[in-house]
């Protein structure tokens, strides 16, 4: 187990005021990796804003203002986020809902053949950029 020491012993976080949270399922049953920069963008948001039933009200010109993002960005964010089932919104209000059982992205598939492994291994692409970058200095 690797032992961990804390970095900046003078800035460890803790909860003062509000607290939003995501939970850990989030990241390791694949929900995050399902998701498009924009939506994880405006699920982020929503999480940091919603109170502790996870709702929250902002228009969608704040939230467009707020992210950097046009309002056709927002809306397919918005509307895949609804249709993973992550959020709910009435026309007003929005509610970030516990996680479902299972994310919208089915789960890895793993290599089989040696040549998919040579051809996506990142160990193996690296070693195959170095062996050509010597083999092109060696040409020179």
């Amino acid at each position: 187990m690797i032992e961990k020491a804390t970095l900046c012993p003078n800035r460890v976080r803790k909860i003062t005021g509000s607290f939003a949270f995501i939970e850990h399922r989030f990241l390791t049953d694949r929900f995050f990796q399902s998701l498009t920069h924009h939506e994880l963008l405006l699920y982020l948001f929503l999480v940091l804003v919603g109170d502790r039933k996870g709702l929250s009200y902002y228009s969608y010109d704040k939230i467009c203002t707020l992210l950097r993002i046009s309002v056709d960005e927002y809306l397919l964010a918005r509307n895949a986020l609804i249709d993973k089932d992550l959020i709910a919104f009435d026309g007003r209000l929005f509610q970030v809902l516990s996680l479902p059982p299972r994310s919208a992205m089915s789960p890895p598939k793993p290599l089989k053949t040696k040549r998919e492994i040579e051809k996506y291994d990142p160990g193996t692409i690296n070693s195959l950029i170095a062996q050509s970058l010597k083999e092109a200095d060696h040409g020179l």
